[in-house]
């Protein structure tokens, strides 16, 4: 016999995370895994729109694990197992950074969301990002021993990458960002600084 996929323990709005503790579903820690469940989904959707390269493909499959991982990683108290994001999961996101900010053109200013579709659905999945990571950070707050901090450091870079890929997706079609028309010149920096163009820290 099949397990039932409803459980009915969340009738009273709570939820249990590892090791059983139970918890409101709006608790910081539960809006912090959720908003990344909801990251991953919409990753879910861009995978079907890339219209622009197997490398991008490719990378956009393995973040999809690497979010669950955070995920996981947020959903556990600590000392419960040992956390699943480390170290090499950002340096892995750094040297992708680094490779696809070869591709496009310099930019010294403050770059709009759009050109090509597949760009603003990058440029939608980095502003999500963004959010996912203000969630995390409410929780690391509220329970700063709580969070593994390389699940922050991930998602941060994480919206650094898809600045890059968007512009890439741009470049690769031919199709030229859209610059912010009233943007003063705000970058002076090279190449390899490129992943923090026309966006927040």
């Amino acid at each position: 016999m099949k397990h039932s996929i409803y459980t009915r323990t969340g009738d009273k709005g709570n939820t249990r995370i590892g090791g059983g503790k139970a918890l409101p579903k709006n608790d910081e820690r539960i809006e912090a895994f959720g908003a990344l469940d909801g990251l991953n989904s919409w990753f879910g959707l861009v995978r079907t729109k890339n219209d622009c390269g197997e490398d991008i493909q490719e990378d956009m499959a393995l973040i999809q694990q690497f979010l669950f991982d955070c995920s996981s990683d947020l959903s556990i108290p600590k000392g419960h197992r040992e956390y699943k994001l480390a170290q090499d999961h950002i340096d892995w996101l750094e040297k992708k950074i680094d490779k696809f900010s070869e591709e496009p053109e310099e930019t010294q200013y403050f770059i709009i969301p759009g050109g090509t579709e597949l760009a603003s659905w990058f440029h939608i999945l980095r502003t999500t990002t963004r959010d996912a990571e203000r969630r995390i950070v409410t929780f690391m707050e509220a329970e700063p021993e709580e969070v593994n901090p390389f699940v922050l450091k991930f998602i941060n870079r994480l919206s650094d990458y898809l600045f890059v890929v968007a512009r890439v997706a741009n470049a690769r079609k031919g199709v030229p960002d859209v610059p912010y028309e009233r943007s003063e010149k705000v970058f002076h920096i090279s190449k390899e600084q490129d992943s923090s163009k026309g966006k927040s820290e």
